[in-house]
């Protein structure tokens, strides 16, 4: 089976500058997701699990920026995800998954393989 566009919210359901937390439904799996919607730069989805707090809470940060990185901040222990790659800025061997978002006729909708 090849990549497929899957349909997780209505664009109208995300807030400028805050995270939403959606399910992305494929196949006997289901994955929360964090979705941020960030002004000029667009929409971003991360894995909403926190990692090094244990919790599902991502959707939860403080969206920022450290240097020229746009980055959410962990509710818990406030480690920086940037928001394009997942990457931990803290720690290197730490990072969350991420994909790929657009926006088809009002539905944001998440690339999946």
């Amino acid at each position: 089976m090849g990549e497929e566009w899957i349909t997780v919210c209505s664009a109208d359901d995300l807030v400028e500058g805050a995270g939403v937390c959606a399910l992305l439904s494929k196949t006997g799996k289901d994955e929360p997701l964090a979705l941020f919607k960030v002004s000029g730069a667009g929409i971003f989805a991360l894995s909403n699990y926190d990692p090094l707090g244990e919790a599902w809470v991502l959707s939860r940060g403080i969206i920022g920026s450290v240097g020229d990185k746009l980055v959410v901040a962990s509710p818990l222990y406030k480690q920086h995800y940037c928001l394009d790659s997942g990457a931990c800025l803290e720690n290197q061997a730490v990072s969350v998954p991420t994909w790929p978002v657009r926006v088809d006729r009002g539905q944001v909708q998440i690339k999946s393989a």
